[in-house]
Order: C-alpha cells, then structure tokens, then sequence
C-alpha cells in the first residue's frame, strides 16, 4: 500500500472511532435533557426517573474491566463491530420501550457497548498510528469529538424531545449502524494471538454489576433486602477477587495514591456534575415549565468550554501541573455549584444562571483531563492500561451513586439536592489538596530539619 493510500486509510479510520466516540459522550446529555419527559410519559418519580442515566453509567463502569477481557480474548476488531452493531439495537429497544424496565435495561447494555469501544478505539489508535506527532495529533482529534459530543446531544436532545422523547432515545441508532459500515471497511483485522487466554472472570463481573444495582436501588428506596443483597454480592466480588488467580480489578501491581486520589476526585466531579444537571433539568422543565430545548440551551455552555479547552489540555498540563489543575478546576467547580444554590424561579439567565455555568464548565476544563494523567502516573509501564481501566471504572461508578443520592433527595428538596452537590464538590477541594499538601511540606520545611 502506498504513503497516500496509508494515511487515506488511517483518516477514515480516526473519523470512525471519533464519531462513535462522539456518539458514546452524548449518552448522558441526551439523557438527561429527556428525562423529564421520561418521567412524565412513563409515571415516574423523581429518583426513579434517574435509572435512565444511572443504568448506563452502571453498564459502562461495571462491566468495562470484563470488556478489557473480552477484547483480549476475542480480538478488537470482532468486539468493536459487534459492539456497534448491540448499540444500536439497543438505541432502538429504547426508543421503543413501553415501560421503565426495558428503557433501563436497553440503557444498562448500551453502557456496557461503550465499554467494549471506548477503551479498545483508543487501542486501536495506538496500533495503527505510529507513536510521536501522528499518535498524538489523532488522539487529540478522538478526544475532542469526545468532548463535542456533549454539547451536539444537549442541543440535538432539546430539539428531538419536543417532539418526542423516543425520538431522542432512537437518534443514535442510523448513525451507528452508518459508522459500522464503515468500519467493517477500515477496521484492520486483529493480529494473531498469542499464549492462553485469560479468564474472563465472570463470577467477579456478575457479583460487581448486580452489587451495584441493588445499592443504587437501596439508595433510591431505602428498602432493607435491597442493602442487604448489595452488601452480600459485593462482599462476594471481594472474596471472588482475592481467591481467583487472575482477578478483574488486580490492585497489586497498580497500588498507588495517585490513583486512589484521581479516582475519588474525577468520581466526585463526574457525579456533581450529573447530579447538577439532574436537579437543573427536572427543576428547569418541571416547575419552572420552559422547553427541553431551552433547557439545554441553559447548561450548554459549560459544555461548550470543555470542547474548545480539549485540544489545548496537554499545554495546559505542562505548564500548570496536573494537581495544580485539579484543584482550581474543584474550586471553580464548587464556586459555580454555590452560586446556582440561591436561585429563585424567574431568576434572569445572565445576571443569575450563566456566571455559575460557566465556573462549572471552567471546573472540567481544568480537572478532566488532569485526573487521568495523575491516576496513571507513578504506576509502572506495563500496568498503566489496568490502572487506567480501574480508574474510569470508579468514574462511572462513583458518578452514578453520587447522582442517586442526589436524585432521592431531590425527590423531597431541589434545594437540599443543590446544596448536596456543592457539598460534594467541595469534598473534591479537599481530595485535590492533598496532592499539594507533602509538596508544600518539603518546601517550608527548615534547612537544618532536611537530611543531607
């Protein structure tokens, strides 16, 4: 194959992988701008209504290390199509639920196809592009129709949904299955595999995921068989994991402060975000009445920022340092949160919504990217992939317990629900502290105290 040819193919390939990429980012916007009509349509409460996000953040993080096996067992290419293909079948289930139950388990599977393309696109990427200024220039192109792909769904969302919500459920699904087209043509075949297989450890993944919905369950109704059955499956992913030889969340090799504290932070951030958008949203077009679309015209914004920061983040990270990054994204964050607390029904939008939107935006610019490159560091070379999969893992997980908590208590007090997510972010201050805190140490530390 020729020099043009080559670089023809690998151009349909990175616009492949970022616009399916793009569409997994809109997953939630989407969502979350039509979960007030879900609700309304489907009679359901406030805290019920947040399955339709939480359900697909529990397939994504739950499942995503299983996934990781799954592609090493049955090869990129084969799961990635196949993936696709799921997604978009689901997108269409969900459109045509005719109850909660089915619109949250076609959500559930769709989550667990983006953990199957995520991570392997990003593979994918690094396989057929060479490492230096093609490696990284594609990596930023993936990133950014990431980061886009949050303000297209929150005003794609706010259009359909005036329509019909079902519209906004079913809008994914021609543009995934036109994308695997595409990519049964430039995906390139997976090479041979060598050595055993590893074990998918499905005892670990089935006790993990079913853990998770039941405490999310419990949160949301309180009912004592719900925490019990949560503490006794998740006690048992513990035990399954320390007996099997080769455990799905193997923390040995990957035991490390960064990633602890990354992990706790981006969950923090990533659930006071959706539970922000959760409270505006319900709030927004539930006792204020305006439309799904100026709805999402409200927060996008925010949004908006983190799309045009996103191709300058590894500039920003060089020059700032990623724990200083962190914290000034938690504190813009916590600012923006504690400014939209007051709010009264027709407040003015610039005066009152729009400075707080944007610290909130200026929060992810900041922490986002920042938190995964703090969660690798420090873990050696060879287990930077486990580390990274156990950290988005927590992202999706702690996200959406954090967004059921706050969606029960939204059910009595938007105002408490408010006052929960800013007391969560401000948490995360805390968390990105601690980073700069043995730092700050050495440096004030007297001359004579040093060893020499």
């Amino acid at each position: 194959m020729s020099s043009s040819d080559t670089a023809r193919s690998r151009r349909g390939l990175l616009l492949v992988l970022s616009g399916n990429m793009l569409v997994d980012a809109l997953e939630v916007s989407t969502a979350m701008v039509a979960l007030p009509s879900v609700a309304a349509d489907l009679h359901l409460g406030i805290s019920d209504s947040s399955w339709l996000v939480t359900g697909f953040a529990l397939g994504f993080g739950g499942l995503l290390l299983l996934g990781n096996r799954l592609v090493a067992a049955l090869g990129a290419r084969r799961v990635y199509l196949a993936a696709l293909l799921v997604f978009a079948l689901a997108s269409l289930a969900a459109a045509l639920a005719p109850g909660p139950g089915l619109l949250v388990a076609a959500r559930f599977v769709k989550g667990f196809c983006v953990a199957l393309t995520a991570p392997t696109g990003l593979a994918i990427i690094a396989s057929t592009h060479p490492e230096g200024p093609a490696r990284n220039r594609a990596v930023s192109v993936y990133s950014l129709f990431g980061a886009a792909g949050f303000s297209v769904g929150l005003v794609l969302a706010g259009i359909l949904t005036g329509v019909s919500w079902r519209w906004t459920m079913a809008l994914p699904a021609p543009v995934v299955l036109l994308l695997l087209l595409l990519a049964v043509r430039v995906i390139p075949p997976d090479p041979p595999r060598g050595g055993a297989a590893r074990r998918l450890d499905l005892p670990g993944a089935a006790s993990l995921a079913g853990g998770l919905a039941l405490l999310l369950v419990a949160i949301g109704h309180g009912a004592p068989a719900a925490w019990a059955g949560a503490a006794l499956l998740l006690g048992t992913f513990v035990v399954v994991e320390i007996r099997t030889p080769d455990p799905l969340a193997d923390l040995g090799g990957v035991r490390s402060a960064g990633l602890l504290r990354s992990a706790l932070g981006a969950a923090l951030l990533n659930g006071t975000f959706w539970g922000f958008l959760f409270v505006m949203m319900t709030r927004w077009q539930g006792t204020e009445h305006r439309s799904a679309l100026v709805a999402a015209l409200w927060v996008l914004p925010a949004s908006l920022l983190l799309g045009l920061a996103a191709p300058l983040s590894a500039r920003f990270l060089h020059r700032v340092g990623a724990a200083r990054l962190i914290l000034l994204g938690a504190v813009a964050a916590t600012a923006g949160y504690a400014l939209l607390l007051p709010l009264e029904a027709g407040d003015g939008y610039p005066a009152h919504v729009l400075p707080g939107v944007l610290l909130v935006g200026m929060g992810f610019v900041g922490a986002f990217s920042a938190l995964h490159v703090q969660a690798v560091s420090g873990v050696p070379a060879p287990r930077q992939a486990l580390a990274g999969g156990i950290y988005q893992s927590c992202v999706q997980i702690g996200g959406a317990i954090l967004l059921a908590v706050v969606a029960a208590v939204a059910g009595r007090s938007p105002q408490h629900a408010m006052e929960l997510v800013t007391a969560a972010a401000a948490v995360g201050v805390g968390i990105a502290l601690t980073a700069l805190l043995p730092e700050r140490a050495v440096r004030e530390r007297p001359p004579a105290l040093v060893r020499r």
